[in-house]
């Protein structure tokens, strides 16, 4: 089981460490994106959940803190699923689409994201191939 659950979290983590790299090397055409979306302070907030993203990825994937990692993807999927992929606002229907394809997919991952953490902080220690155990507990 370790096996699968560390492949699991490997490739779980790919997306987040993608959009990572995405976040941080192209700040300035990201925070314009952002900024059209309304998202305040577009650059601070590409940067920083380019910081977010790598650290949450990073936690999870290589099981540091994996359970506060978990909660960190979360923290970063909601507020986007909102700013970013507010379908109600399209009027195109191909975009209206899209977004909520975006949205959906935000609130997905954030609800994977939560099992991540209950997973994590249920099974403590019992849980091999990670580099430390979990920052909280749940009993």
């Amino acid at each position: 089981m370790d096996v699968l659950v560390l492949i699991g979290r490997i490739l779980f983590c790919v997306l987040f460490l993608n959009s990572a790299v995405g976040h941080l090397t192209k700040t300035k055409a990201m925070a314009g994106y952002a900024g059209s979306r309304g998202v305040p302070a577009p650059a601070a907030a590409v940067l920083g959940s380019g910081c977010l993203l790598l650290a949450g990825g990073l936690m999870v994937a290589f099981g540091v803190w994996a359970d506060l990692g978990a909660l960190l993807l979360v923290v970063f999927l909601l507020p986007t699923a909102f700013l970013m992929h507010a379908f109600w606002k399209e009027t195109a229907e191909q975009s209206k689409t899209m977004e909520m394809v975006g949205f959906l997919k935000d609130l997905s991952l954030a609800g994977a994201g939560l099992m991540l953490f209950a997973f994590f902080s249920y099974a403590g220690h019992d849980l091999g191939l990670t580099l430390t155990g979990p920052l909280f507990h749940i009993s």
